[in-house]
C-alpha cells in the first residue's frame, strides 16, 4: 500500500469547513491571534493601535492582517470620528465558524495540523 504524503496526513480528521476557514481566512499566525482575541472579546470594537497593544503585537504587523480579516468577512471595519474601528463580524454563521475553530484549537492534534497548514501556506 502506498504511504500517505505528509500533506494528506495533515488534512486527515480536519473538518473540511474548518480547513477552508484556516486556508482562506486564518492563513497566518497573526490572523490566528486576532481571531482568538475577537473570539475571547466578542464585544470588542477598537482601533488597530489598541488591538495591537491588547494582543502584544506591533501595530504595523497587524494592520494588513486586520484588513485581510475584514476582506474575508471575519471582522467588520467602521469609521468613527476619523478613526478606523474593528469588530467581530455580526454574521451568525461566521461567528459560529470562528467559535468552532477556536474550540477545535483546544485539541493538540488539531493545532499541530493547523500550524502545518499555516506554515505551508506561507511558502
Amino acid at each position: 500500500m502506498a504511504q500517505k504524503s505528509a500533506s494528506r496526513v495533515a488534512m486527515d480528521d480536519i473538518d473540511p469547513q474548518l480547513l477552508r476557514f484556516l486556508r482562506d481566512k486564518v492563513n497566518s499566525f497573526v490572523k490566528w491571534d486576532l481571531v482568538r482575541f475577537f473570539h475571547d472579546n466578542p464585544h470588542a470594537a477598537d482601533t488597530a493601535e489598541n488591538i495591537a497593544r491588547y494582543t502584544g503585537r506591533d501595530v504595523r504587523t497587524i494592520t494588513d492582517e486586520l484588513a485581510g480579516l475584514v476582506e474575508a468577512g471575519v471582522l467588520e471595519r467602521n469609521e468613527f470620528s476619523n478613526q478606523t474601528i474593528y469588530a467581530l463580524a455580526s454574521d451568525a454563521d461566521m461567528r459560529r465558524l470562528i467559535n468552532d475553530f477556536v474550540l477545535a484549537c483546544d485539541d493538540r492534534q488539531f493545532r499541530v495540523k493547523a500550524i502545518y497548514h499555516v506554515i505551508r501556506g506561507m511558502r
